[in-house]
């Protein structure tokens, strides 16, 4: 009879949660993490939330983002909730960036990026690089679709590449009541189905009292696939809490 091996001591636990240079002595592997959605689907709510439990643990973070609705450097939630953030945009290169928080002596265990489907591909497999190579856990943030019902090429990098793809779960609903799952452009009060994919938005009425100016109003609307392919705005379509252009 093979004799009975006696049970192995468990493997000693950290003390804190292990900063990104220390992970390659514990087995704590870093992940990419994808949130995704429509418009008003709490996306900036949610960055926002997973760098607080991140921060309180001890951790330390960059927070990233490009094109905010507030047209400021910062992270922003049409709840009320910011906080700054560092302005990127399709030239830069997303682990050099970390590499000089390391080299100035910084910690840098996880990022969190906002507007993830304006990152070009070749900047998502940068972050697939930093949770691999470099042990930075990575959460992004981004709507699933353009205004055209097609993904955003950040988008589907990042479908192709995440270890946890999640859409997330608060319910946006349409002017009928039915779960809105498509945005809208909607230019001087007619829905558009061409244009540039890129036009950054904001929550305001469509024309902001006391405005004029010779640009189009510009906004988006979050629609069900029925009223979005019949184009039907609705009756409230330009009230308060949709998308538009400052």
């Amino acid at each position: 009879m093979t004799p009975i091996q006696p049970d192995r001591a468990p493997l000693p636990m950290p003390t804190s949660v292990p900063a990104s240079g220390d992970r390659r002595r514990h087995p704590a592997p870093a992940h990419l993490t994808f949130f995704h959605g429509p418009m008003d689907c709490g996306k900036s709510t949610l960055a926002l939330q997973v760098d607080h439990n991140q921060h309180r643990q001890g951790r330390h973070g960059l927070l990233l983002t490009q094109g905010d609705r507030s047209a400021a450097p910062q992270i922003s939630s049409r709840v009320g909730l910011s906080r700054p953030a560092i302005e990127i945009d399709a030239g830069t290169d997303l682990r050099l960036l970390v590499r000089d928080r390391w080299a100035d002596g910084q910690r840098v265990d996880y990022l969190i990026v906002d507007e993830a489907q304006f990152l070009s591909p070749g900047q998502v497999d940068q972050l697939a690089e930093l949770a691999d190579e470099s042990h930075v856990d990575v959460y992004a943030f981004g709507l699933t679709t353009d205004f055209r019902t097609s993904l955003f090429p950040g988008t589907q990098r990042l479908l192709e590449l995440a270890d946890v793809v999640s859409r997330i779960q608060v319910e946006v609903l349409c002017w009928c009541g039915l779960p809105g799952l498509l945005n809208a452009r909607v230019v001087d009060g007619v829905m558009v189905r061409s244009g540039e994919t890129v036009v950054v938005a904001d929550t305001a009425p469509a024309e902001l009292p006391g405005e004029t100016g010779s640009s189009p109003a510009v906004r988006y609307q979050v629609l069900c696939r029925r009223h979005y392919v019949r184009g039907a705005l609705g009756p409230t379509s330009a009230g308060p809490g949709q998308l538009a252009l400052p």
